[in-house]
């Protein structure tokens, strides 16, 4: 693993089961993730984006073990440096690590226990690492006012808050333990516009203050674009395209990623602007296409596409994509 890494997930594979008849027999697998290959470097965005059923969520989830892993790998580097494979981790060795990573939940409203102060969602946290009593009160108060409360709302409850404070309440959650890796799970996706863009603000200055590294998944190509330092692009569960913010919205390769950027409202439409509407839906995880999982909806489909995997190869600059005529 190198040193400037935080995370290196290798050959991740999370399969979930397809129950059948009374006895739930299986009678197959939904591959989620698909033999996923990432390095995370300290301190960056990582941008995660696809459709719905893509494997995004998944890919989050297995990164905090939130779900069990089927096969591969995921290495992360502790604060004293040290490479710990959490996958092989035991539960209270998973807890300990627990504390360098968490998780922004998708929807403000049900990621809150409407039975819990604001004060004890807040230290929960902490109280399950053993902190002092004190010393967890302190920085609660402290992370209530960093992320533009007031420290009177802490003794009340979630339904007293919009969408927008509540999601303040669940990054100071998330920050409780000062960890190094947050996965940030669509984040603003259920918030108004004017708010989204206070909530990403408030997580890019976290970010710079506390050098924090993001998994930031989102279906939101503009989010993603305005917060990331590098992007992937999933489909059926595996990676189609990787690059810089600069290279996947300047110079897209893959014939998915081309046609989710057209998607997006043009600033300056003209009568020549046509943008591309994929046609069919997502692939079926559980029985996805022949060949590349992309082909049935690809204007540029082969026969090659039909009947050969395309790898995820690298075009220049750390560029990569998994298309036979990415070049």
């Amino acid at each position: 693993m190198r040193q400037e890494n935080i995370l290196e997930i290798i050959n991740l594979v999370k399969k979930f089961p397809v129950e059948k008849g009374l006895f739930k027999k299986i009678v197959g697998y939904i591959n989620a993730v698909n033999n996923v290959n990432i390095s995370i470097r300290n301190g960056e965005v990582l941008g995660v984006v696809g459709e719905s059923g893509s494997g995004k969520t998944t890919l989050g989830k297995c990164v905090l073990k939130a779900t069990e892993i089927t096969s591969g790998e995921i290495l992360f580097r502790d604060a004293d440096n040290n490479v710990k494979n959490i996958v092989d981790l035991r539960k209270s060795e998973l807890r300990l690590l627990r504390k360098e990573m968490n998780m922004i939940f998708q929807d403000p409203f049900s990621s809150l226990s409407p039975r819990m102060t604001i004060n004890q969602i807040i230290s929960e946290p902490l109280r399950m690492q053993n902190e002092p009593k004190q010393e967890i009160q302190d920085r609660v108060n402290f992370l209530i006012e960093k992320v533009g409360l007031q420290i009177s709302h802490l003794n009340r409850y979630p339904n007293s808050f919009s969408g927008g404070q509540r999601q303040r309440i669940g990054i100071a959650r998330a920050l409780a333990t000062f960890p190094r890796l947050i996965i940030a799970d669509e984040p603003v996706s259920a918030l108004d516009v004017s708010i989204q863009a206070q909530i990403l603000n408030l997580l890019k200055e976290l970010k710079e203050e506390y050098k924090l590294t993001y998994i930031f998944i989102s279906h939101n190509l503009n989010v993603i674009e305005h917060i990331s330092d590098r992007v992937i692009v999933m489909y059926v569960g595996k990676i189609v395209e990787i690059g810089t913010t600069n290279q996947i919205y300047n110079s897209p390769k893959h014939p998915y990623t081309k046609a989710l950027l057209s998607a997006l409202p043009h600033p300056f439409p003209s009568s020549e602007f046509k943008p591309e509407i994929l046609q069919g839906e997502v692939a079926n995880a559980s029985n996805p296409p022949s060949g590349c999982n992309f082909h049935p909806r690809c204007k540029y489909s082969t026969e090659i596409c039909k009947n050969s995997t395309p790898e995820l190869k690298e075009i220049g600059n750390g560029h990569m994509s998994a298309c036979f005529f990415s070049e």
